[in-house]
């Protein structure tokens, strides 16, 4: 997932004389509003800088950033990108050089935004809801916004920045000069002519320059690296923090892969492959380096994708010379491990070889440069890449709305063919995205497993077009599913279920993970870097996706507790009576769980699982706490929790029992539906409560079998990495 996490570090930088200045903007509230500068890229390579930000200090932002999402594009930068438009592909590129100023204005006109270079709009959108800024705003000049912990800083000269407090016309933004007055006045005005950060307006007090940034000439000069001009002086720029503490003790888990150290995010699983025995794990660790906060790819080798080993990390910004962002692994021609993945802060996806099929060391990693037939240089969205080989010929896509997709022979010359899908399926909704692709051959279809942002992990069905070199997708489905207490839309607000990255056995199944990033109330799970249960996938003849629970799970059990013909006797009868019930004796005591790392398996006859409602509370305290399980006829729906997800107990084959296998790990709750539908849930309240009990709707229920495994934990590497510290990247 390639996504900037803006709010990981904090710390107080003072200006420049070490004592911190307290002198607010003097400036009334603005929502339409018109940016405004006059700049001189000094590269077109650059990538996350912003020419001129408004910062409400709170973590809120609009700016004129360059080169962010697509190379040498313009576009108006936001918190989260919530009035960005994240489709950069009609956007003309940048092409002047570092000696020629062009005007660059942002307008926004409610939730209309309009980009517009030299008084020509280049680009139009609806953005999300409008944000105000106040007095206690901050203008930056260089550095993205002040909770950029990337430092991402704009290399080049600015000449004249402004901020107007209302939406001006293209006429008046064409009408505008640099360094001379304008009907209607800016509201903030910086020319830089007098030799010092000044605002003419008086809105903003005298700025502070950070790093090498220097006026001369009448003109802020900065050199992209953490240089910027800010004001007022005092606002808090936020830098990388040393890590806190280690996970609690209450929080690690026993066979669920998780990191070691302090709170970090993202945790995307990136990279993996089996090679030789040993199957190869990576996952985006947040750490300070240099100051700023960046991005490297810890290592974690196992045998059985159970018990894991922390490897020494290689794929950090020392060595590549970057962050590290979303990415995969595949293997040469020549049979070498590679990765490919996007550079953050560098506008450009990268590969790495490594030098031996250990992944012992890696080679320098080289950038993707997209070359037209005649030899020029091709402008794509450089953003969540993988790369797949079939036949002869390398493939790579670039995340996005509509990824493109490039072909090669030898990873350093690439064409661009053209758009990844052909078609989406109408189940898609606007707006979202492909990111943290990974595309494989599946049976006798293709999958496309990947995320949108806003909706989380999902997958395409359909087949590959070879001469055309695209994606036919004829399926899309959800692996992700909202709660209840979730927005139904949004990064962290509904992505349980995130990032997914998958790998083939030598025995030739599909295993994946994901980053289990908002499962928990109040994001408490999200800084903790947790992987979901490795999941099998299969696609028989009928054409429904298989998702069952990796097989060496197995392994892992102990003396089982059998149950057999349990019968759940007294039903939930009244129209008014509450579902779950909160105690007995319509809520029946079917076991005690041994223990907090448990496998659960329920077998229910297909006549007695046929049009009922019926499940289970974990973790049941007699007064209506726990987490409910239930199969809900009337939607054909399976509820873990209060997210909800497809299975019908109606849809399966004549005959076919209900089997439902529940996996906990202390907090956190796996469910698995005839291999059909799995849903993730955490519940955090679970503390000394082992009961599992039972419920049903209407009519007695009785379950052919009830089995109960205790599961040996897989965390040893885990205890073992909290004390070696091997992972741990360079901050120098």
């Amino acid at each position: 997932m390639t996504i900037r996490y803006l709010s990981l570090f904090a710390v107080l930088i003072l200006p420049r004389s070490g004592q911190a200045q307290q002198n607010p903007a003097k400036l009334e509230t603005l929502k339409d509003k018109t940016l405004v500068v006059w700049a001189a890229p000094a590269n077109l390579d650059q990538s996350g800088g912003s020419a001129l930000t408004i910062d409400d200090q709170r973590q809120n932002f609009d700016g004129i950033v360059f080169g962010e999402l697509a190379p040498a594009r313009w576009m108006a930068g936001s918190n989260l990108f919530r009035r960005t438009n994240q489709n950069q592909k009609d956007v003309p590129p940048e092409t002047a050089d570092a000696k020629t100023f062009v005007q660059i204005a942002v307008v926004y006109k409610g939730r209309e935004i309009t980009i517009l270079r030299n008084g020509a709009p280049i680009s139009r959108y609806q953005g999300g809801e409008q944000q105000p800024f106040g007095s206690d705003s901050a203008a930056v000049l260089g550095l993205r916004h002040l909770d950029a912990a990337d430092g991402a800083c704009f290399a080049g000269a600015i000449d004249d920045a402004r901020i107007y407090g209302t939406a001006l016309t293209e006429a008046q933004i064409k009408a505008l000069k640099p360094n001379a007055p304008s009907d209607p006045k800016p509201v903030a005005w910086w020319s830089f002519e007098d030799g010092k950060g000044e605002d003419a307006m008086n809105a903003f007090p005298p700025g502070r320059l950070n790093g090498k940034a220097r006026i001369e000439a009448g003109k802020l000069v900065l050199d992209g690296e953490d240089s910027y001009f800010v004001t007022p002086p005092s606002a808090k720029v936020k830098t990388a923090a040393a890590p806190g503490p280690d996970v609690p003790e209450e929080f690690i888990l026993n066979y669920h892969l998780m990191h070691p150290g302090a709170e970090s995010m993202p945790g995307d699983p990136n990279a993996a492959i089996f090679l030789d025995g040993t199957y190869h794990l990576h996952y985006i660790l947040a750490h300070p380096y240099r100051g700023r906060g960046s991005f490297s790819f810890v290592h974690v080798t196992s045998t059985d994708m159970l018990h894991w080993k922390w490897q020494t990390t290689k794929l950090q910004p020392s060595f590549t010379g970057h962050g590290m962002f979303s990415g995969t692994a595949f293997l040469t021609k020549e049979g070498l491990p590679a990765a490919i993945y996007h550079g953050q802060g560098a506008g450009r996806n990268f590969i790495a070889i490594a030098k031996d099929r250990a992944i012992s060391a890696w080679e320098k990693p080289f950038p993707i440069e997209v070359k037209k037939a005649d030899g020029t240089e091709v402008k794509i969205n450089h953003w969540d890449p993988d790369c797949f080989l079939i036949g002869d010929t390398y493939y790579s896509i670039s995340g996005g709305n509509n990824p493109p997709v490039l072909k090669s022979q030898d990873l350093k010359n690439w064409t661009l063919i053209g758009d990844f899908v052909r078609e989406l399926p109408q189940n898609s909704v606007i707006g979202e995205d492909i990111s943290c692709p990974n595309f494989f051959k599946f049976g006798d279809k293709w999958m496309l497993l990947c995320i949108s942002h806003p909706m989380g992990c999902r997958y395409f069905l359909g087949d590959w077009d070879d001469k055309a070199g695209q994606f036919v997708p004829q399926k899309l489905a959800r692996m992700n599913f909202e709660r209840r207490d979730q927005s139904p839309w949004g990064v962290f607000n509904r992505t349980d279920f995130f990032a997914p990255e998958s790998l083939l056995t030598p025995d030739g199944r599909r295993v994946m993970w994901a980053w289990v990033v908002s499962a928990g109330p109040g994001g408490k799970l999200a800084h903790k870097t947790i992987q979901s249960l490795p999941r099998e996938l299969s696609l028989p003849a009928d054409g429904v996706l298989r998702i069952r629970p990796l097989r060496e799970l197995e392994g892992q059990r102990g003396a089982a507790q059998t149950l057999e013909a349990v019968k759940v006797a007294r039903p939930v009868t009244g129209h008014t009576d509450r579902v779950p019930p909160s105690a007995a004796p319509q809520l029946q005591r079917i076991a005690e769980l041994p223990g907090d790392s448990v496998e659960i398996r329920v077998t229910i006859p297909r006549a007695e699982a046929a049009r009922k409602m019926f499940g289970f509370v974990l973790f049941a305290d007699g007064k209506g706490g726990g987490l409910p399980i239930m199969l809900l006829p009337e939607t054909g729906m399976l509820r873990v929790g209060t997210a909800e997800a497809p299975f019908a107990v109606a849809g399966l084959p004549a005959g076919e029992d209900v089997e439902l296998r529940i996996f906990v790990d202390k907090y956190l709750v796996e469910v698995f539906a005839n291999d059909r539908q799995a849903v993730l849930a955490a519940h955090l309240e679970q503390a000394g409560k082992r009961g599992l009990d039972a419920f049903t709707v209407g009519a007695p229920t009785t379950f052919k079998r009830v089995d109960i495994w205790p599961l040996k934990p897989t965390n040893e590497g885990f205890l073992d990495a909290q004390k070696n510290r091997v992972w741990e990247p360079k901050r120098k």
